[in-house]
């Protein structure tokens, strides 16, 4: 199978603060279909604008940077055989975080 990254930018969800526990329940019960299916890898949500770049020479940067229009708000990962599987998710996901999301599939590991 194939894993995909199912990403949000950074302020795509918004609705009235008081609808966050409808959105979190939503969100976690595709959570537990998706893991229920054996497809579910992981997931996060990451810290607001908290970046650093570290360059290939190791100097440390806080980032990102001002001209950056956007932001990776959260993910998630799931291992799925097709594209088009892992577009069902992504639906899933968008409805109950009621956000757009986008797909990507990840490279396969290096074998060694």
């Amino acid at each position: 199978m194939t894993q995909y990254l199912i990403s949000f930018d950074d302020g795509a969800m918004t609705f009235p603060k008081e609808e966050l526990p409808d959105v979190a329940k939503a969100a976690q019960e595709v959570v537990r279909e998706a893991r229920d299916a054996g497809v579910w890898v992981f997931s996060a949500g990451l810290e607001s604008q908290r970046a650093s770049v570290v360059a290939t020479d190791g100097t440390v940067t806080d980032g990102p940077y001002p001209e950056t229009k956007e932001v990776l708000g959260g993910f998630a990962v799931v291992d799925v055989p097709s594209r088009e599987e892992a577009l069902q998710w992504a639906a899933k996901i968008a409805v109950a975080c009621r956000c757009a999301q986008e797909v990507r599939e990840l490279l396969p590991e290096p074998s060694v």
